[in-house]
């Protein structure tokens, strides 16, 4: 008889905007039980805690990366250590990206480097996380290189690194984006959310985005939306099963509104949740504007 595994923990670090948080989410949909930025002393209590629960799930996923404190990072193989004494089995996968890569990706997305607060120029506040982080990467067990990796590339090869899926499965993203920012590249079916009711004229409703219940209620009132998700719906469930095939690995749907923040973001929600009600395994949300 062969030996049960020791339960997963599997430490996510990296780059910043190289792509940790897809590989979060993507854990989080096989079952992990997912913590990001988790303060790297809290690594072993964090597991212990958890262990102990009545329930405790069998496969744990923390991020954690150069927000925490720069000295902690050096024992993390102290408390890599300390958590395999307990049963479980660690590793860290490492995601890293090309200078170049990020720099465009911090432009395209707008967002702050986690290090921008030290009043660095960009390119200066990568070369510092590099340099913090670079001795994880030399311990790293698994280094994933994302720089010519999409969203679906990305999600497929944290998939396939710990055989965590069948290889003939269609990984489906739905994504919500904004118009005037132009379409997202690679979709496969776009669907244009800006005929129904916009959640953006209510002052109450506008710092919200379609992921929050007032907004979800303000849209489910109005019958016109259910006619749309439920068009959607009928759409995907007759055509998505035939793009499955040994030659096709990823289908990309994107809803668009005006801003990407509200009836996007609710229907991107919305279809992925009843895809995973039909039994599609690989299901993943990316709302531009928002992620």
């Amino acid at each position: 008889m062969s030996a049960t595994p020791p339960p997963l923990l599997i430490v996510v670090s990296g780059m910043s905007g190289s792509g940790k948080s897809v590989a979060l989410r993507t854990l989080e949909d096989l079952g992990f039980y997912c913590v990001d930025n988790l303060p790297a002393d809290l690594l072993p209590s964090f597991v212990r805690s958890v262990a102990e629960a009545d329930e405790s799930p069998g496969k744990l996923a923390v991020g954690i990366d150069v927000r925490n404190r720069h000295s902690d990072l050096a024992r993390i193989p102290d408390w890599l250590s300390a958590v395999g004494a307990m049963g479980m089995d660690p590793r860290l996968v490492f995601f890293d990206t090309e200078d170049a890569v990020l720099l465009r990706r911090y432009a395209d997305t707008r967002r702050r480097h986690p290090l921008s607060q030290l009043g660095l120029v960009l390119a200066d506040a990568i070369s510092l996380e590099r340099q913090v982080l670079r001795p994880l990467r030399q311990i790293a067990d698994v280094v994933i290189d994302t720089s010519a990796l999409n969203v679906h590339q990305l999600r497929r090869q944290v998939i396939t690194e710990f055989g965590l899926g069948g290889e003939e499965s269609l990984s489906l993203l739905f994504e919500s984006f904004a118009y005037r920012r132009g379409l997202p590249p690679g979709a496969d079916f776009v669907f244009d959310a800006r005929v129904l009711p916009n959640p953006h004229w209510d002052p109450a409703l506008r710092p919200l985005s379609g992921r929050d219940a007032a907004v979800r209620d303000f849209l489910e009132r109005d019958p016109e939306v259910a006619a749309y998700a439920d068009g959607v719906a009928a759409f995907l469930d007759r055509w998505l099963p035939g793009m499955q095939s040994g030659t096709r690995s990823y289908a990309t749907i994107a809803f668009g509104c005006t801003g990407g923040r509200h009836r996007s973001v609710y229907l991107a929600e919305r279809l992925a949740e009843h895809c995973r009600a039909r039994g599609w395994a690989e299901v993943a949300v990316h709302h531009r504007e928002l992620d």
